[in-house]
C-alpha cells in the first residue's frame, strides 16, 4: 500500500509541530535583572558533565556553562558574585512540576571570603 506524497508531507509537518510544542512548553525561563549572590562554590555532576554551583543559605545557583571558568579555581571558598539570574521551571515528561533551576550568566566576582 503506497502512501501519497501529500500524506507524507502532512505527517512530517505534524511531527515538527508536536516537537516544537513540546520544546516550547517543556521548560519555561524567566530572566531577572542582576542579582548579588553569596555562597560556597562547589563542583557537582560527573567527570563528563561537571557543573559549578554556588550554594547559598537558601538557594543554589548554577553557573552557565560558558561562565564556569571564572569560578573553577574558587572551589570550596565562599564568594560574593553578581550576575543575571535566569529561573528555569523544570517539568517531568508527564507535565508535572519538577522544581526550579537558577542559572547565573555574566558573572562578575565581587569578593572572595
Amino acid at each position: 500500500m503506497k502512501i501519497s506524497m501529500n500524506k507524507k508531507l502532512i505527517s512530517l509537518c505534524a511531527l515538527i509541530l508536536v516537537t516544537q510544542l513540546v520544546f516550547a512548553f517543556g521548560n519555561r525561563e524567566q530572566t531577572a535583572p542582576a542579582v548579588q549572590v553569596t555562597g560556597v562554590v562547589r563542583l557537582v555532576g560527573t567527570s563528563i558533565f561537571p557543573e559549578i554551583v554556588i550554594s547559598g543559605s537558601q538557594n543554589e545557583w548554577y553557573a552557565a556553562r560558558e561562565e564556569q571558568y571564572k569560578l573553577h579555581d574558587l572551589q570550596h571558598r565562599t564568594v560574593t558574585v553578581e550576575g543575571n539570574e535566569t529561573v528555569i521551571e523544570l517539568t517531568f515528561g508527564n507535565g508535572l512540576p519538577a522544581g526550579i533551576r537558577r542559572e547565573l550568566r555574566n558573572i562578575r566576582i565581587i569578593s572572595v571570603h
